[in-house]
C-alpha cells in the first residue's frame, strides 16, 4: 500500500500566498525551501531549525518542488520578469539619492 506522505505536509490554499503550495500551518512556501536548499545550499537541518519546521517538512516540500519542478520554475521567471519591468517603470528614488552620493533629500 502507498502512502501520501506529502500531504500532511504540503498545502494550497488560493487566498494564502498567491496560491502556492507551502507547508502546512505556515507561509513557507515549497519554492522558498526549493531555493534555500537548492541555489543557496542550506541544508534540510538548517532550514528546518531557523524557521521553526520539521526536517519532515522540508523533505516534503523538496519533493513536491521536483515533481512540479517545471512548473514553480517558470512562476519564478514570471514574477522576476514582472519585478524587473516594475523596477523600470518605477526606479528607486533612495538608489537615485546613494548615486547622487550628497544624501539630498526631495
Amino acid at each position: 500500500m502507498l502512502l501520501d506522505v506529502i500531504t500532511p505536509h504540503i498545502e494550497v490554499t488560493p487566498s494564502v500566498c498567491g496560491g502556492k503550495p507551502r507547508i502546512v500551518g505556515h507561509r513557507i512556501t515549497v519554492h522558498d525551501i526549493a531555493v534555500w536548499h537548492e541555489r543557496l545550499g542550506e541544508s534540510i537541518e538548517s532550514i528546518a531549525a531557523s524557521y521553526s519546521l520539521k526536517p519532515s517538512d522540508v523533505h516534503a516540500a523538496l519533493a513536491y518542488y521536483f515533481d512540479h519542478r517545471d512548473e514553480i520554475d517558470e512562476q519564478l521567471r514570471t514574477e522576476t520578469e514582472y519585478i524587473e519591468q516594475m523596477k523600470l517603470k518605477y526606479p528607486s528614488r533612495v538608489s537615485a539619492k546613494l548615486a547622487d552620493g550628497n544624501g539630498n533629500v526631495q
